[in-house]
């Protein structure tokens, strides 16, 4: 008889090699959180680089104290719906500061981020419609494609020119929707957006711009991608999350366009989901006033990613990207990237380990962030650790060997 679980008799085979080389990537345990940037991994102290948290607010003061009064005015939890009980005047009043902030008419706050992209997805299209998406979305797009039951085509990877072919031979009578991202969260490569956004509606879409990985991050105010390429108005529907920049957890969409606020009796990812608790939307609505005043934030987290892509690329590492909040390390294959993420943590530095099948065409990667909270001597000592990890396995061939298999 075959089992539920047969399907993954690869997947458990491969978890074991990764086993043998070392640790469980998919299973760090951080013990306690030191600062925005370091926290205690196996009893040590370890530099966090790999942990998305790009403004370093997660232990901001104003937004620690604003989520405990949230939850000593509000609870721990709101247990409804937005449509039931779960509507609060803390979510109003963040979805009215977020689309204040991008200059949009409406936005809604969704559970998570992940959510955000499953509900706008599924209650803008249906099966009578067609959506467009580069070849590198995030699974949470690929996902909310599948849930409107649109047909869903890709085109290449940041292609404007295979877009627009591929609208013109796309049924005219259908609804057409476009995805891409701000800045693509494996390589943090980023998207013409100006170039997109004119295939786009030219060949008769709307365009829907995730800047989960960009928001408060590029632009003069923070605003993402489409305001450093200067076309904020040319995006349709600006969807982002709370759990990067905004040093929370939670999801949004914003757009202008008049009917968008009906999706909020039309999306089931939005209708059924218990609301964000009140102490994330405290702290995602401190952390977005820290975005609107405190340019500083970006400016730091722009040096320390400059400062790490060069020293990395001095080193001799392939990087798959210019200088981003994102620095990825394309390494030859999964057994050195495995060998590789070990060797990091051995030297005190925590990264992602990005190897396929859950990467675009199959890179093997250590994926970094970098933060705002970062010091120079901390950026230093992350390529540090990598010139060390470098030496330490070139001088053990036998260990690549050994786990070939991966």
């Amino acid at each position: 008889m075959m089992s539920l679980f047969d399907k993954y008799k690869g997947l458990e085979a491969q978890r074991e090699l990764i086993l043998k080389a070392g640790r469980d990537p998919f299973g760090v345990c951080l013990e306690k959180i030191v600062s925005p940037t370091r926290a205690i991994i196996e009893g040590r102290q370890t530099i966090l680089a790999g942990s998305n948290n790009y403004l370093g607010l997660t232990l901001d003061e104003g937004g620690v104290k604003a989520a405990q009064q949230a939850v000593a005015d509000f609870g721990t939890g709101t247990t409804g719906s937005r449509l039931a009980n779960g509507t609060y005047d803390l979510h109003r009043d963040l979805e009215a500061a977020l689309a204040d902030f991008l200059g949009y008419k409406t936005a809604m706050v969704f559970s998570t981020g992940y959510t955000a992209n499953l509900g706008a997805l599924s209650g803008l299209a249906n099966a009578d419609d067609m959506i467009f998406i580069d070849s590198d979305c995030h699974a949470s797009i690929y996902d909310g494609c599948k849930l409107s039951g649109a047909s869903t085509i890709r085109f290449r990877h940041n292609s404007a020119e295979d877009l627009a072919k591929r609208l013109r031979r796309a049924d005219a009578g259908c609804g057409k929707l476009v995805v891409v991202e701000g800045m693509y969260s494996m390589f943090g490569d980023i998207a013409p957006l100006d170039e997109l956004a004119a295939a786009a509606h030219e060949g008769g879409a709307m365009l829907m711009v995730d800047e989960a990985h960009s928001f408060g991050v590029f632009g003069d105010t923070g605003r993402g991608v489409a305001e450093a390429q200067g076309v904020m108005d040319q995006v349709d529907f600006y969807t982002g999350t709370f759990s990067k920049s905004l040093a929370s957890i939670g999801g949004f969409c914003a757009s202008n366009h008049e009917m968008f606020d009906l999706i909020r009796v039309a999306s089931r990812p939005y209708m059924f989901t218990a609301s964000p608790a009140p102490s994330s939307i405290a702290g995602a609505r401190s952390a977005l006033r820290a975005i609107r005043e405190r340019k500083d934030l970006r400016d730091s987290l722009w040096k320390n990613a400059r400062r790490l892509h060069a020293a990395l690329a001095e080193q001799g590492h392939d990087l798959c990207a210019d200088p981003s909040p994102v620095v990825a390390v394309r390494l030859p294959d999964r057994a050195m990237a495995v060998l590789f993420w070990n060797a990091l943590l051995e030297a005190g530095v925590y990264a992602n380990l990005a190897i396929p099948p859950g990467t675009p065409n199959s890179a093997s990667l250590i994926r970094l962030s970098v933060s705002a909270a970062h010091t120079f001597d901390e950026i230093d000592a992350i390529a540090d650790a990598f010139k060390a990890a470098q030496a330490h396995l070139a001088s053990m061939p036998e260990l690549a060997e050994a786990t070939a298999a991966l």
